[in-house]
């Protein structure tokens, strides 16, 4: 018998831990919102009491959960990089979260996939930051979020597009912050491990599948390995940092990397 500890289970507690207004009168937008952590911080901003605008290439699921909160669906495609050149964003919160990923050894790897990752999770940030950063200068406050990854400070193999983009949008994230301070804008990245998404779980089953063994052994053995906590961060547990650091309680937390990982960073 093995004496591997098996995967956890998450603590129960309600899912957001913000409800008292305390972003009332304030306007978010969060890219890929209409699904997995994107959805997941909609409704706990718009619990929080912000205004909140769905931004996903998913026009449907956008419109839903817009109607749901209370916000408003932008019908975006973030990989057109080249139309967002002139555009003019106003908002007290950015939150930077649409993504994708490929997989594929360096030698292998499709350029044009590894241009659109870069496209979508690195120029179009910049851009978005770019088109909010004068309202938030004018009003003397602003808020940019920028979903990271722990690949945002490590490297795997074969994910060659995902790391260097994360690493990038790092790097942005640190300048963002340098140069937005003075003017109370703050910037900073949040670095999830493997989140519970639909995407993750799908995942998980096909390699259930691919190695024949069981969805809790991909879990310790492959998924959670360097992980001390071995279960999977749940997408409103990001959604709640998420809050915090639109609030102004977090008026001093700037061009800082805030892990989520359950400890797999901290080796």
């Amino acid at each position: 018998m093995s004496d591997a500890p098996t995967p956890q289970e998450r603590p129960q507690h309600g899912a957001s831990i913000f409800r008292d207004g305390v972003l009332a009168g304030r306007r978010a937008v969060v890219t890929g919102g209409a699904s997995g952590i994107g959805a997941s911080c909609v409704r706990a901003l718009a619990s929080a009491g912000a205004t909140v605008t769905v931004a996903d290439l998913d026009v449907e699921a956008a419109e839903a959960l817009a109607a749901e909160v209370g916000g408003s669906a932008w019908a975006a495609d973030l990989a057109d990089t080249e139309a967002l050149d002139e555009l003019e964003l106003d908002t007290d919160i950015l939150v930077n979260n649409a993504g994708i990923q490929r997989v594929a050894p360096l030698h292998e790897f499709d350029p044009k996939a590894w241009r659109l990752i870069h496209r979508l999770m690195l120029e179009s940030p910049f851009l978005l930051t770019r088109a909010v950063l004068p309202g938030m200068y004018e009003r003397g406050f602003g808020r940019i979020i920028n979903l990271s990854s722990a690949h945002g400070l490590r490297a795997s193999a074969f994910k060659s597009a995902y790391v260097s983009a994360k690493h990038g949008l790092e790097g942005l994230s640190k300048v963002t912050a340098l140069e937005g301070g003075p003017h109370g804008v703050t910037s900073n990245c949040i670095n999830p491990g493997y989140v519970k998404t639909a995407l993750v779980e799908r995942q998980i089953t096909d390699q259930a599948r691919t190695h024949g063994i069981s969805e809790d052994e991909v879990l310790e053995k492959i998924m959670l390995t360097h992980s001390a906590v071995k279960r999977l961060t749940e997408p409103d547990e990001v959604a709640s940092l998420v809050v915090w650091l639109a609030t102004d309680a977090a008026g001093m937390a700037t061009g800082a990397s805030y892990t989520m990982d359950g400890g797999w960073t901290a080796q």
